[in-house]
């Protein structure tokens, strides 16, 4: 969120002068750390399922002025912040994210903090801290905390473990979340394919079916040692019905399996479509979450052979960031074109049909965006 957004959003929870399920309001900063750690459990465990603010410099006994903070001896950024959650000993050593950011209103400077939202609720400590009971699970009911010496009603908790399982969400948030934890899978192989469902709720099953009607190549697979590829239907199923399907390959002698990487291209000089392509995965989505699941990390081979398919494919934080990426590959172009001169391909084998030039080129041309994403995440750090 940028700060013009989160301005615009602080100035519209001040307009409405009263609080709610997710935002509070501070005179000033907590002077007690108790407080302090209250109020940020209570808001991470929000049953608006959204993120929150505490907004630190306006005073509610006043018709919600607005009072300038710059000067507050318990003042905190977001490293103090961090710091001052590091310590404490939350269940599982979870601890919400937290950060602050200032807002100028005319000449007057307040403080928000953001909590963000997640599904690791329900939050609380395993130790006491200062009056936060260890145990108590706090949270929000409309414009109220749940007092610092109680514990929040039985429903309000049956909620926040809904949550932490994502059983209230679509089939097609589940499976994401299912598959993050690929040691809670049960194999259950069949002749004509591998499928696995997760033990938790076994309705989703995921498999890998060998299509024969596919013998294509792209250019990572002449990375491995042997690059002879065989190509999958990886098909992820709730209740017998189909919701995901893509195409899996197995490399180097089928020491690795793993989905096809998405592909995306850059327009340098040529107007009419891309000049260069790439293959590349965006983290957290469900193709990344897939790529993580099948590398088991079990052997040398394995990891070899990841190691050699990896190097050639791009890992994006955001969609915002590959297209940012991409912009800044047409700003230093000719830095590119530079890089790609000095890189040097992996052998390619002569195949009929294929161009093993145009392969050569697409090596190349992964390990120069390689070395400019390092450089860009520099530059925009």
């Amino acid at each position: 969120m940028d700060n013009n957004a989160l301005e615009q959003i602080i100035l519209n929870l001040i307009e409405l002068k009263q609080e709610g399920g997710y935002w509070d309001f501070k005179r000033e900063w907590h002077k007690n750390k108790n407080d302090l750690l209250h109020d940020i459990i209570c808001m991470a465990n929000n049953l608006e399922n959204k993120d929150c603010f505490i907004i630190i410099g306006v005073d509610k006994s006043n018709n919600f002025a607005i009072k300038d903070i710059k000067n507050d001896l318990n003042r905190k950024n977001t490293q103090k912040m961090v710091d001052f959650l590091r310590d404490k000993n939350f269940a599982g050593g979870l601890r919400p994210t937290v950060y602050v950011e200032s807002i100028l209103i005319g000449e007057t400077t307040i403080d928000v903090i953001i909590i963000k939202n997640d599904c690791n609720t329900p939050y609380y400590l395993i130790k006491n801290y200062d009056g936060v009971n260890a145990n108590n699970i706090y949270t929000r009911v409309m414009d109220t905390n749940t007092p610092i010496d109680k514990t929040a009603d039985i429903d309000k908790v049956e909620y926040l473990w809904r949550k932490h399982f994502r059983l209230d969400e679509s089939p097609l948030e589940r499976v994401k979340y299912y598959l993050s934890k690929p040691k809670d899978w049960i194999n259950s192989p069949t002749e004509s394919s591998s499928i696995e469902y997760y033990k938790y709720a076994p309705e989703f099953t995921i498999e890998h079916i060998y299509d024969e009607s596919k013998n294509g190549y792209d250019f990572f697979i002449f990375a491995q040692t042997n690059y002879q590829p065989r190509w999958y239907n990886i098909i992820i199923s709730y209740h017998q019905t189909i919701i995901f399907s893509y195409d899996g390959i197995s490399l180097d002698s089928a020491w690795y399996f793993t989905i096809a990487p998405d592909i995306d291209g850059i327009a340098l000089d040529n107007q009419n479509g891309w000049d260069i392509r790439f293959q590349y995965f965006i983290k957290n989505s469900l193709e990344y979450i897939i790529h993580q699941y099948f590398y088991k990390n079990d052997n040398n081979l394995e990891r070899a052979s990841y190691k050699k398919f990896i190097k050639y494919i791009l890992v994006f934080e955001t969609e915002k960031e590959k297209e940012d990426f991409k912009l800044f590959i047409q700003t230093y172009k000719n830095k590119f074109k530079e890089l790609v001169n000095k890189k040097i391909s992996p052998y390619v084998p002569k195949i009929k049909w294929l161009d093993e030039e145009v392969f050569k080129t697409d090596f190349r041309n992964a390990l120069a965006l390689q070395d400019m994403l390092e450089e860009f995440r520099l530059q925009n750090n």
